[in-house]
């Protein structure tokens, strides 16, 4: 079971306006490297984990995880929150904002939707570990 704290970790106040970046950011909530699939990676592995103590601390991982997509959507919610459409049509967002207007849905900076095929739980501990650490940039 979860305990949510209304509040991030880490207080995330964006000063300036910018669909551009948020667009850029987007990726890291939704990309293939970012944290949705991330958070999923691990909490999809978990069970797997024969060891509770790892299983444990897969968990643990994946819930930091989640916290990352908490600041990561804050950022771009910031960053688009009550633009003006002449802003929209200059970044070149409008795209995005036909079908989320400022909302933040997880897709990569292309404009590619999340999808589960960018990580892997194969039922095997040791690579689902190694698909870990490559997938945050470890060397193997």
């Amino acid at each position: 079971m979860y305990n949510y704290e209304k509040r991030l970790q880490y207080p995330v106040n964006i000063k300036i306006k910018s669909p551009k970046i948020a667009q850029i950011v987007l990726s890291q909530y939704g990309g293939p490297d970012g944290e949705s699939a991330a958070a999923m990676r691990y909490m999809s592995q978990k069970f797997a984990m024969k060891n509770p103590k790892v299983a444990g601390l897969i968990n643990d991982i994946a819930v930091e995880e989640l916290g990352h997509l908490e600041m990561v959507g804050s950022i771009v919610s910031q960053l688009v929150k009550d633009l003006p459409c002449d802003d929209i049509d200059l970044a070149g967002f409008e795209k995005y904002y036909v079908d989320h207007t400022l909302g933040v849905w997880p897709q990569s900076a292309g404009g590619v939707p999340f999808s589960a095929t960018t990580f892997q739980s194969c039922g095997d501990p040791i690579a689902d570990l190694i698909e870990d650490m490559a997938a945050e940039g470890a060397i193997v």
